[in-house]
């Protein structure tokens, strides 16, 4: 569509912005005398409506940021992705999206490609930085090559770069409280493979968490079993822990929980009725599931925001601490999780 626009779409952008069709024109001519928040909400209300930008009001790039996820098939990466690319396109600058899919592109190569691009800097979500068993000497040479970066998700201290995380051993923490608080007293965990950092803080929280409540010298009382972050993966982890008498089940996804849903299901116990199931991550449609999944929240707007600012503190030479950053997550209860079954531990009304 044209950026002259008749009378009748004037009143419509006036109306969606919440200001008088002066000020929209005003806006659209690039006249002074409007504040700086009401011509956002004028400039908004064009793309709300699918109209084009006048070619005088569209901001120039302030350069090209990487962004490097491991995948599109897990919802919580391209949930990252969207804030992530939302507040650099509100800075000014346009993002470039890699993504490491199976036989695809690898790390190494999706950042030659940005580096060919001159990008002002590099965000990595989950890359080879959370695996112990990568060279890490990857990232010295990148910051050699002399462009800026933020890693997320899987602190490594062999690594000299701001990190950001959530606490992934609270997580486990809080999963475990929850399922104590409901009865269960045989609980497994379901992660990924051992190498990531991720997995093993959320190892290390379940297993300090159990031991806390005096049962880590039984060891049907915190089972841990690794697979990989998948429906299937959990499903087959959720198989072995079943088959140990666990009630409640940890899941470090919400792919791999809804995988223990249906292990579960396909044995004949109910969820939360037999078995109760905690997921990981709280990613979209998590509530419409069937039952609606109990899960962790990752803070993932708050995160996503943290990233962005601090790499853009680095791209104007300020000073950012070579640490990491952690957020905390939430507990989300839904249907997945209830009352142990008799039996099984406390009463519901406490005792013994």
């Amino acid at each position: 569509m044209t950026a002259v626009l008749p009378a009748t779409r004037l009143a419509d952008i006036a109306g969606q912005a919440k200001v008088s069709e002066a000020t929209v024109s005003r806006v659209l001519n690039g006249k002074a005398g409007v504040a700086d928040s009401t011509r956002q909400r004028v400039l908004a209300a064009l793309d709300v409506l699918g109209y084009d930008r006048p070619v005088r009001l569209r901001q120039r790039s302030a350069g090209l940021v990487g962004l490097v996820i491991p995948e599109l098939t897990n919802p919580i990466f391209p949930a990252f992705a969207q804030i992530i690319e939302q507040a650099l396109t509100g800075y000014g600058y346009t993002p470039i999206l890699g993504t490491q899919m199976p036989g695809g592109a690898t790390e190494d190569e999706l950042v030659d490609q940005f580096v060919e691009r001159a990008v002002t800097g590099i965000i990595f979500l989950s890359g080879l930085h959370a695996d112990l068993s990568a060279d890490p000497g990857r990232y010295a040479r990148l910051a050699d090559r002399g462009v800026p970066f933020v890693l997320v998700n899987g602190f490594n201290d062999r690594i000299a770069a701001p990190f950001v995380s959530p606490d992934d051993a609270a997580s486990s923490r809080i999963a475990v409280r929850h399922l104590r608080d409901l009865g269960h007293r045989r609980l497994g965990l379901a992660v990924g493979p051992d190498r990531f950092v991720p997995v093993r803080r959320k190892t290390e929280g379940f297993l300090a968490s159990v031991e806390e409540d005096g049962t880590a010298g039984d060891p049907a009382q915190g089972l841990v079993r690794h697979t990989l972050f998948t429906v299937e993966g959990g499903h087959a982890a959720a198989d072995d822990l079943l088959d140990e008498g666990c009630t409640g089940l940890v899941c470090g996804s919400d792919l791999m929980a809804l995988g223990a849903v249906r292990a579960a299901r396909a044995r004949g116990l109910d969820v939360p009725g037999d078995v109760s199931v905690v997921g990981y991550d709280d990613s979209e449609l998590i509530a419409f599931t069937d039952p609606p999944l109990t899960t962790v929240r990752q803070p993932v707007r708050a995160m996503a925001n943290a990233a962005v600012h601090t790499l853009l503190e680095e791209v104007r030479q300020n000073p950012v601490p070579q640490t990491e950053f952690v957020f905390q997550p939430e507990l989300v209860v839904r249907g997945s999780t209830g009352q142990a079954p008799h039996g099984t531990g406390r009463t519901r009304a406490g005792g013994t």
